[in-house]
């Protein structure tokens, strides 16, 4: 895997077995710390940057009478929305009413309208 900066080495080195050192020496490995931060960048960050937009398309899309399902796998449906809470129905039971963050929910179903 290193070799590259092995023959680098090797490359820098004259004829009477002295370093050459400077900046030449320096370029395979700097090459190499670019390739590195290109490859997590693509395959770490900017893949969680999406995921955070969508989640977040996700949170601002939320309305009174969306069928939402929660971090802890609960079922309910929105009954009243604020800045960071949201208040949700769950089950049949009409008192069995919770305020929660909005960052607990993971999916939103809006209503289907039937038009007549």
């Amino acid at each position: 895997m290193f070799s590259f900066l092995l023959d680098a080495a090797a490359a820098t080195t004259g004829a009477t077995g002295q370093e050459a050192g400077g900046i030449g020496s320096w370029i395979p490995i700097v090459i190499y710390v670019v390739i590195l931060g290109a490859v997590f960048y693509f395959l770490a960050i900017r893949p969680q940057k999406k995921q955070q937009k969508q989640q977040a398309a996700l949170i601002e899309s939320i309305a009174v009478g969306d069928s939402v399902l929660t971090t802890s796998g609960f079922y309910g449906v929105v009954i009243d929305v604020m800045d960071e809470v949201l208040v949700v129905e769950f089950g049949n039971n009409k008192n069995c009413r919770i305020p929660m963050k909005k960052t607990a929910v993971v999916e939103v179903e809006k209503p289907v309208k039937d038009e007549p």
